[in-house]
Formats: structure tokens, C-alpha cells, sequence
């Protein structure tokens, strides 16, 4: 191996290890707020290169529908729960109606728009705009009456919702894969390296997202509510801060980030129905590194597991997903014995 060849790979990796610190850093957010280990997190990945996909093809997206479908199940619960509390009529539908209005508007909007063929651009801020709500609505529907549950029950949860979403996922596309048009086909070259479009675009977002995330939890009020949530849930409530309202808020932003990678990887390689459970488990594994704490370490550790990738595919290309997933068992065993388990209370 020379320089450029090692150079040529270096720069594969950090581009893959910036889509895996978005799915990363959404993985810690999850769990730091509802302790809930997201295992369906890639599948917005495919979800949202899979939607702009089909809306490429003129067809309307299933996803669309499956947005109706929940947002109906998520009014209906909202609307049952709350006459069993007692509350009055109306500002029970009052707030079924507001759980319909969004999803029912950007539904129809698509469904206009899909055989228009608009610009590419249109067509991503479309997926975007599906794609975000399934967060905070399967939250509500799958995870909302068990936030005070433990972990292991959260994680069973989460293998359920998985393979559901991975069987939506076959319904809705077919098994066929597709990889979408660039945003931005133009090329640079710095020495031995060739920079594509796409390439700059996928560090330009996940930089300004990774920095967007920071100043909402640094500089808002409603990040602080988060991190106030995420550190002591009991405390919080009793505060004021609506734990339910914060967890439907986390998963909406970890939708976002999911359909947001989709975006970004769906020009560089081949996405299927099932593609994402594989794409997200690499950004569980630099997850992992950061202890599903620490922001900053979950960063680093998707540019390791990018890294790792990349130059594995050189030496051992067959092998190149062992030595990503069997790098978690030092890391596993070291934090094991820097971090005696304790019993959850």
C-alpha cells in the first residue's frame, strides 16, 4: 500500500464514518433521553433513500400511506386515553385533529406533487417532510406506555419495531434496490484524491448538522428540557418538563437524522429494503464506543468504524464487516472493567 491508495481510503472512511456520527449521535440521543437502544434507526435510512427513489419514478411513495396509517392509530389512541381520563370531548378531538393535520397535509401535498416530477431538491425536503413523523408517532404508539419500563424491555420493543418497519419496508419497495441521483455531480481533485459533489455535500451537512445539534442543547430552552430529561427523568417531571412530549421529540429528530442519511448515502451506493439494519448497526457500534453517552466519543468512534471499514475492505474484503462488529469486544470488555454493572433501579 503507497500513500495514495492510503489516502483514497482514508477519505472513503471519514466520508462513510460522517453518515455513521449522524446515526451515532441519534442512537446516544435516543438512549440518553429514554434509555431506549434504537435498533431501528437505519431504517429511516432506507426509508428516506427509498422514498426520493420513488418519487424519482413519479409514483406516490408507500411511506405515505403508512404515515396516514399512523397518524390515524396515534389519533385514536390519543382520543381513547384521553375520555378514559376523564377529559372533555372536545379537547380530546382538539388534539386528535392536531395529530392528523400535519401528516394529512404533507400527504396530500406529495401526492400531488410525486407525478409533477419537481427538482431534485423539492423531491428531498418531500422525503424529509414524510419520513421525520414516524418518529414521534411510533414513540407514541410502541414506546410512550412503557417509558418507565427497563431497558430490556425497551430493547425487545425495539427488535419488534424493527422487523415490522424491515416488512413495511419489502411491501412498500419491492426487493429491488436503488441508488438516487447526485445533488451535486461536479469533481476535485487535491493530489491524489478526487472529490466528488457528493462528497462535500455529505461532510457539509453532517458538519452543520453535528453543530446544529450542539447549539439546540447548549442554547435553547427546549434543549436544556432535553438534557434535563436525559439526566434525571423523575426530576425533570417534577420540574415541569413533559417526559412524554420529550420523548416524541427525540424520536422525531432521530427520524430526521435517519431520512437526512438516507439522502446523503443514497447517490453513493445501492440502498434496499433492508439495507438500513445494517447501516444503522454501524452507527450503533460507534455508539457503543461513546459508551451511549458522550457526544463527542460517538463522533470519533464513527470515524474509527469508517475508517476500520474502508481499510478492511482493502486487506480483507470479505471480512470487512467482522472486523468492524468484533471491534466492539475490546471496547465492550474495557468499558466492563473501567465501569463495574450495577443493578437498574
Amino acid at each position: 500500500m503507497d500513500f495514495s491508495i492510503a489516502s483514497i481510503l482514508t477519505l472513503d472512511g471519514v466520508t462513510n464514518g460522517a453518515v455513521y456520527a449522524l446515526l451515532a449521535l441519534a442512537t446516544v440521543l435516543v438512549f440518553a433521553v429514554t434509555r431506549v437502544i434504537y435498533i431501528p434507526q437505519g431504517e429511516y435510512v432506507a426509508f428516506g433513500a427509498l422514498t426520493l427513489a420513488m418519487l424519482q419514478l413519479g409514483k406516490v411513495p408507500g411511506t405515505v400511506w403508512f404515515l396516514l396509517v399512523l397518524a390515524g392509530a396515534a389519533a385514536v389512541t390519543d382520543l381513547v386515553q384521553g375520555l378514559q381520563r376523564g377529559q372533555q370531548l372536545a379537547r380530546v378531538a382538539l388534539a386528535a385533529l392536531r395529530t392528523l393535520a400535519y401528516p394529512v397535509a404533507v400527504s396530500a401535498l406529495v401526492v400531488w406533487a410525486a407525478p409533477q416530477n419537481p427538482p431534485l431538491l423539492v423531491q428531498a425536503l418531500l422525503t424529509l417532510a414524510v419520513v421525520t413523523p414516524f418518529g414521534g408517532l411510533i414513540y407514541r404508539l410502541a414506546y410512550q406506555s412503557l417509558a418507565d419500563a427497563s431497558v430490556l424491555v425497551l430493547l425487545i420493543v425495539s427488535v419488534g419495531v424493527h422487523f415490522a418497519l424491515t416488512g413495511l419496508g419489502l411491501f412498500f419497495f419491492g426487493a429491488e434496490g436503488f441508488r438516487n441521483p447526485s445533488f451535486w455531480d461536479a469533481r476535485f481533485n487535491v493530489g491524489p484524491l478526487t472529490f466528488s459533489g457528493q462528497t462535500l455535500i455529505i461532510f457539509m451537512a453532517s458538519a452543520a448538522l453535528i453543530v446544529s445539534l450542539w447549539l439546540f442543547f447548549e442554547r435553547t430552552l427546549h434543549g436544556k428540557a432535553l438534557r434535563a430529561t436525559a439526566i434525571n427523568r423523575l426530576g425533570a417531571r417534577l420540574m415541569g418538563i413533559s417526559t412524554d412530549g420529550a420523548g416524541r421529540a427525540t424520536f422525531t429528530v432521530a427520524a430526521f437524522i435517519g431520512a437526512l442519511s438516507g439522502l446523503l448515502i443514497g447517490p453513493t451506493t445501492t440502498v434496499f429494503y433492508d439495507s438500513g439494519f445494517l447501516i444503522g448497526l454501524k452507527g450503533f457500534v460507534a455508539a457503543v464506543f461513546a459508551g451511549l453517552s458522550s457526544y463527542p466519543q460517538a463522533l470519533l468512534g464513527a470515524l474509527c468504524v469508517g475508517l476500520l471499514e474502508s481499510f478492511g475492505s482493502f486487506w480483507a474484503s470479505a471480512f470487512k464487516e467482522v472486523i468492524v462488529f468484533g471491534s466492539i469486544i475490546p471496547v465492550l470488555l474495557w468499558r466492563s472493567l473501567r465501569d463495574p454493572h450495577t443493578e437498574e433501579h
